[in-house]
């Protein structure tokens, strides 16, 4: 498994869980349902580059800047690190991995 995969796999797992706390502490359904399905897409596509489909690794990396975006802008908004601030940093970092995979594979 190469660390492309983990990074999909550990930040749409990150997106879930950050999901589940903003509708636990804000009672923020658009947190709930935006979390759970970026979370989902990022494991989906983390499942289908396990079986070798070379576009879930392109829907990895523009759901992972989809959500880099969002966070940058709220960091900017609020200023407040937790949890913008970790995502975008994580983000980021997930995006190194894949774009590094993507450069690879061509």
């Amino acid at each position: 498994m190469n660390l492309s995969i983990i990074a999909a796999l550990t930040y749409g797992i990150l997106a879930i869980i950050g999901g589940i706390i903003g509708y636990i502490k804000a009672n923020s359904q658009v947190s709930l349902f935006s979390g759970t399905i970026s979370g989902l897409l990022l494991i989906l596509a983390a499942y289908f580059q396990i079986q070798g489909q070379a576009w879930a690794l392109i829907l990895a990396v523009l759901v992972t800047v989809s959500l880099v975006i969002f966070f940058a802008l709220r960091l900017a908004k609020t200023r407040k690190f937790m949890p913008a601030g970790m995502m975008v940093i994580l983000g980021v970092l997930a995006l190194t991995f894949m774009v590094n995979q993507l450069m690879i594979g061509r």
